[in-house]
């Protein structure tokens, strides 16, 4: 089911089935910021990952001497979310473990999203609530929301830009052809914060940018005017377009979790930037994006 969001400046659809943000409109101009999910590129358009962020090394993971299984971003995406409660401008959905997901991810949970439209800016919620008196749960959350990229009818991206709240190059590491973060970093320089998008740029995938090196990541146009803007504070982020393909559009992803390493040979609870929460507690973190 579609879930719609308005005011005096954009109309927004949210879906149900895995509580993705599906389409963000200018009233004004008409203008969809939001990527169409055409399969021949990519189907999605903004999931929400959880419990994982990325790839597990061989699709699977230990956990208290039992060995699970799980695909790339875990399962959240694709299950359907309850409506908890909406407005005009907010909604909420929420999702629970069933026996379903016990079979992969041995925790109880709630997890819930929650969208509020203000002018031209959605703010985006996440709240994992751990409802077991006794034992830790451990989980990855991030975001995976694709804007068009070019915006305007143009043929190829090249010429537009991303700038990010960082002067200098910032560090990024890429991944290897099973999806795992390789170990060697990089520098990708900047101009005032700039990067250009060049033909060639996501030909290696996705940059991973860790350790806070940056809070704020917008898309420019080829006039170099900033037509997406997200702002979050988590402690890493992703950004890709699909590897060669030139595709029209690009994604800034705040994440709490990443793939595993290509050397990581750990359980659950040894994985680096995985989240842990005690009995009864209660993870909340929130990102933004404003549209122009």
């Amino acid at each position: 089911m579609i879930f719609t969001l308005e005011n005096e400046k954009l109309t927004v659809g949210i879906e149900s089935f895995g509580a993705e943000l599906k389409s963000v409109k200018s009233k004004e101009s008409g203008r969809e910021y939001m990527w169409c999910a055409d399969e021949k590129y990519w189907k999605r358009t903004s999931p929400i990952l959880f419990p994982l962020v990325g790839s597990l090394k061989n699709q699977s993971y230990s956990y208290e001497g039992k060995v699970y299984s799980m695909s790339q971003h875990g399962f959240a995406r694709d299950m359907e979310f309850t409506l908890v409660s909406r407005t005009d401008n907010s909604i909420l959905m929420e999702l629970k473990a069933d026996a379903d997901t016990l079979k992969v991810y041995p925790f109880d949970f709630c997890l819930q999203i929650g969208y509020e439209l203000t002018e031209n800016r959605i703010k985006v919620f996440w709240k994992v609530v751990n409802p077991d008196e006794t034992d830790t749960m451990y989980f990855a959350i991030g975001a995976h929301p694709a804007f068009n990229c070019p915006v305007d009818g143009e043929e190829s991206r090249a010429g537009y830009s991303m700038k990010l709240n960082a002067k200098s190059g910032v560090t990024y590491a890429g991944i290897n052809r099973e999806g795992l973060m390789e170990n060697d970093k990089q520098v990708l320089e900047l101009q005032q914060g700039e990067a250009v998008f060049t033909e060639d740029f996501f030909d290696e995938g996705v940059y991973i940018i860790e350790d806070y090196q940056a809070s704020e990541v917008s898309l420019l146009d080829r006039g170099g005017d900033p037509y997406v803007t997200v702002e979050f504070d988590a402690p890493l982020f992703g950004v890709w377009s699909p590897e060669k393909k030139n595709a029209p559009f690009v994604c800034i992803e705040p994440w709490y979790g990443r793939c595993d390493r290509e050397t990581f040979d750990g359980d659950l609870d040894e994985r680096e930037w995985e989240q842990e929460l005690g009995p009864l507690g209660v993870f909340e973190a929130d990102y933004t994006i404003t549209f122009s």
